[in-house]
């Protein structure tokens, strides 16, 4: 059975917060309010609990699952081939809505999909999201709906599509809008901008001028 708490209520907050670190500790799914969206976690470094996300949303191992984390500092844990560029990303928008695409460390003992030695990171802008993670450290997170059907602003809209199949959901109220995370590929001697989102181009080229656009 799920529980669900209230985030913007203090008591509920420090309890949701507690179980929800918790049932991620056991290899289970939480739900959880981001900047963007609800989005779906698991523990990034156990397999079997991101399958299970996967499994959940009724995706398939061939749109692998990206991570969030707490701050900046991770990514030397997590990623390599890290150039200047991406860090002049990070520093401009993170916390916020911008994933990065990035040659993730070899030696890493995950499985998020079919990522062909890439991972797709992001800082969320969420003060409930940053603390979580903050606590249990990298999250496998995905949009918190069923695969085809909308991103869900509200936990509400999340718990209909997803039901028992998450353990915790933590109830942030409406999340400040739907607009998807912009993305960019690092990986390459000119970051590439594979999905325009909450963050433009324009914005992007403030500081990368030469920013690439896919087709």
């Amino acid at each position: 059975m799920a529980r669900r708490y209230d985030t913007n209520d203090a008591t509920d907050r420090v309890t949701g917060l507690r179980e929800a670190a918790s049932a991620v500790r056991r290899g289970e799914l939480v739900v959880l309010p981001t900047d963007t969206v609800y989005g779906i976690g698991a523990d990034a470094f156990t397999s079997e609990a991101v399958a299970d996300l996967l499994d959940a949303k009724g995706r398939g191992r061939n749109m692998p699952t990206p991570v969030l984390i707490g701050s900046p500092n991770t990514l030397h844990g997590l990623v390599t081939d890290f150039s200047e560029l991406a860090w002049e990303l990070v520093d401009a928008f993170w916390p916020g809505a911008l994933t990065l695409v990035a040659k993730h460390q070899p030696s890493l003992q995950w499985d998020l999909g079919d990522t062909r030695g890439t991972v797709a990171v992001r800082m969320p802008l969420h003060p409930v999201a940053i603390e979580l993670l903050t606590e249990v450290g990298p999250m496998a997170v995905s949009s918190a709906n069923l695969t085809g059907h909308p991103s869900p602003e509200t936990c509400d809209a999340a718990q209909e599509m997803l039901g028992d199949s998450v353990s915790v959901y933590l109830d942030g109220g409406p999340t400040p809008g739907n607009v998807p995370s912009s993305i960019v590929d690092v990986t390459r001697e000119v970051p590439l901008l594979l999905r325009a989102g909450a963050i433009s181009a324009e914005e992007l080229r403030k500081v990368v001028p030469d920013l690439e656009v896919a087709n």
